[in-house]
């Protein structure tokens, strides 16, 4: 019998404002079994793309992120908040559902032509979403993949991620 991951993912009201209904992964990565089930998913999807490296936003893309670029035997690139990285970034601004925010990469962290999978754990409204496509072209890698646990389809976001290979796990 498979799992069904929506049995960890717990709701959250009202956070982080007022009127938002945060979908809270915490407990599914803390559920061995549920984690493992996830990562294979997420794997059994991105396989086939050969991605060279996965890029995942900070904080919760950067543990499906880094699980799963083992998994695959890829590389992991985090997309950080501004002022984190030590070298050299690009930077991309998007909107969220609740506000804007700012993503950052080293600017030699993709290399012209690599192939990238863009990976989070929500794709809501899909400003995070866009800004990493953004990094990942503005630097000449190609996108071969936008790979979510969770997609909120009524706030949709796929229409933004048009035109790319886009794969959730969940949807509500």
């Amino acid at each position: 019998m498979s799992l069904d991951l929506r049995d960890r993912i717990l709701d959250v009201p009202d956070f982080p404002t007022e009127g938002i209904v945060f979908k809270d992964v915490m407990p599914l990565l803390a559920d061995h079994e549920y984690l493992a089930e996830s990562i294979r998913r997420l794997a059994d999807w991105a396989r086939p793309r050969r991605p060279d490296l996965i890029l995942g936003a900070e904080a919760r893309g950067f543990i499906f992120g880094g699980a799963l670029a083992y998994e695959l035997g890829a590389g992991f690139i985090a997309a950080r908040k501004p002022g984190k990285l030590p070298r050299e970034i690009v930077e991309a601004t998007y909107a969220l559902e609740y506000g804007t925010d700012s993503l950052q990469i080293h600017r030699d962290a993709i290399a012209p032509g690599a192939r990238v999978i863009v990976l989070d754990d929500v794709l809501a409204t899909g400003g995070t979403a866009k800004a990493k496509v953004e990094l990942v072209e503005g630097l000449g890698g190609t996108v071969v993949g936008a790979l979510f646990v969770i997609e909120l389809t009524f706030l949709n976001g796929r229409d933004r991620l048009e035109g790319y290979d886009v794969h959730s796990l969940i949807q509500y």
